[in-house]
């Protein structure tokens, strides 16, 4: 099995951090973009939907019949909620920073036109609290399944200091609604303070996947298949990216692994 940990070193411009086919990943391309203020970065996304996630800094972006003067805002990851700008396929995009600024660009293939390009701001998140003890998290959805989009649900795990989050382990590794639904999902990790780390584990019930990563700063995991429980060390704050991709179906419904399902 390859490694299914992706180390990067951002610098300015587009960092491709994994293709679509890459780690099994068939519904998902992943990258960063770094921007200095007052640079311009556009392109077309072509036959892809795509989702730019704002993790620090602003920009302004328009196309065709649409514009946002500002996306954008919180200083980083952990200074507020994210703006989210969503990009159909066959759209042409000019971004200017308006600030020193970075993204996450989320791509899936579409077989379909979806939403006009959206501008989804904190006020229109939702942030639920999940789980209890030493694996308590908050979770803020950016987009989920009554939006519309082919793929995509995206959101952002917030961790704090030395807590469990994805526990009990679990897995979405088929549609059997509605008990689970398959989607690959990708985790992007950064912490607070910049030296942290965290643990990934990754693994199916056959032992065909066993991996145990420590995560970083700016790293990415792709998570084809598989439970993937995830802890953050002690004395660190823990973000992480997660976007999820749906073949078919969508949602915040996945399959326990049942050795230790019975942790509630």
């Amino acid at each position: 099995m390859a490694e299914l940990l992706i180390h990067l070193a951002p610098r300015q411009g587009y960092n491709r951090v994994f293709d679509l086919g890459e780690y099994d990943m068939a519904l998902t391309r992943f990258g960063i973009v770094q921007l200095a203020a007052g640079s311009v970065y556009s392109g077309s996304t072509g036959e892809f939907e795509v989702a730019l996630v704002t993790l620090g800094g602003k920009f302004s972006a328009a196309g065709k019949d649409w514009k946002f003067a500002e996306v954008g805002g919180r200083k980083d990851v952990f200074s507020g909620k994210p703006h989210t700008l969503y990009l159909p396929r066959r759209t042409e995009y000019v971004l200017t920073a308006l600030t020193d600024c970075d993204f996450a660009v989320n791509e899936s293939p579409a077989s379909r036109d979806t939403a006009r390009p959206a501008l989804i701001t904190p006020e229109m998140t939702r942030t639920i609290s999940i789980g209890r003890d030493n694996f308590t998290r908050a979770a803020t959805i950016m987009l989920d399944e009554t939006f519309d989009s082919e793929h995509f649900y995206i959101g952002e795990g917030m961790i704090p200091s030395g807590n469990w989050s994805g526990y009990p382990p679990h897995r979405h590794d088929y549609d059997n609604l509605p008990e689970e639904i398959d989607m690959e999902e990708t985790y992007f990790y950064r912490f607070n303070p910049a030296q942290g780390f965290g643990i990934q584990k990754v693994y199916t019930p056959d032992g065909a996947i066993d991996e145990t990563y420590t995560v970083k700063n700016n790293d990415t995991v792709a998570i084809a298949r598989g439970y993937h429980p995830l802890c953050g060390a002690p004395g660190y704050r823990m973000y992480y990216l997660w976007t999820m991709c749906g073949r078919v179906n969508r949602g915040l419904i996945s399959a326990k692994d049942p050795v230790h399902a019975w942790v509630k």
